[in-house]
């Protein structure tokens, strides 16, 4: 995976003016472009499209710089079709456009070549299992919520606010397989989700695939499939949140799995009262690689 990640910012510089061609390095080293997209997210602390578009606003900044040429040269020369399009990039990166920053000679915002390289972590064990579950629906309710990697979301906890008591009581009932209680459900999160962008958010239980669901609920179908499910056990949600990013930079280097397409799922097993700490499980949706 890691020979992956580098020969996909390989590619990067290569092509400064292409599309990058991820599932073609994908294929090269025998993954899937959806595992390549989100280990690279997970582990650079952004997608692809935002590194990329990153990149090529740092070295059009110098050509922006040292030269007096025609600006619609250097957008046709970073892929863009028109002054206009490259400099709305050029803005969103810099803070400025490029006939202010080549006339005050800056400011430049620079964004460093990226290198993943490995290193000897692990000194902690990682509690894991690998199941095979079947067929499932995940039930409840869902609403469209902002993507934040650290700290609580406010927009979910508004979500669960809203949900009478009586309610978490009627879905607990109704839950009758894994993952058990009541579940943190993500989904519809696209391969290359920068922080802020939409994704589904379910607050409900799993049922069994051939078991009727009252109508007002909504519903994710699940395929049969494996799952890896991970067990953290702290601060919450520091602790969950630590080992969702230990997945991607510990995990699944290390072992013969990748992620496939799926929801994500948190099970909150324990919790204090003050819901500042939790044993939780995470379950991902996994394949052999």
């Amino acid at each position: 995976m890691i020979a992956a990640l580098n020969d996909l910012i390989d590619a990067v510089e290569r092509t400064p003016d292409d599309e990058i061609d991820v599932a073609a390095v994908a294929h090269a080293h025998g993954t899937t472009e959806h595992h390549l997209r989100r280990m690279f997210s997970s582990l650079a602390g952004m997608p692809v499209s935002e590194y990329v578009r990153r990149r090529r606003m740092t070295l059009a900044a110098a050509d922006v710089a040292e030269s007096s040429g025609d600006l619609l040269a250097i957008a046709v020369r970073y892929g863009y079709g028109s002054t206009e399009a490259f400099a709305r990039a050029f803005r969103s990166v810099h803070g400025v456009g490029p006939s202010e920053a080549r006339r005050d000679g800056g400011p430049f915002r620079s964004q460093q070549q990226l290198r993943f390289r490995l290193t000897v972590e692990g000194s902690t064990p990682m509690h894991v299992r690998l199941i095979e579950h079947p067929a499932l629906r995940l039930v409840g309710h869902a609403t469209r919520v902002p993507l934040i990697h650290e700290g609580v979301n406010p927009h979910i906890q508004e979500h669960i606010a809203r949900i009478p008591m009586e309610e978490h009581v009627r879905l607990k009932a109704l839950g009758d397989t894994e993952p058990a209680g009541i579940l943190q459900v993500t989904d519809d999160i696209e391969q290359d989700s920068a922080e802020g962008s939409d994704l589904t958010y379910l607050h409900g239980v799993a049922i069994s695939d051939d078991v009727d669901a009252p109508d007002d609920l909504d519903a994710i179908a699940v395929p049969a499939g494996s799952w890896a499910v991970f067990t953290s056990d702290g601060p919450h949600p520091k602790a969950l949140q630590d080992m969702w990013a230990a997945t991607a930079a510990e995990w699944f280097p290390s072992n013969p799995w990748r992620l496939r397409p799926g929801p994500s799922i948190v099970a909150v097993l324990e919790h204090d009262a003050a819901f500042t700490h939790a044993r939780c499980e995470l379950w991902l949706p996994v394949e052999r690689a």
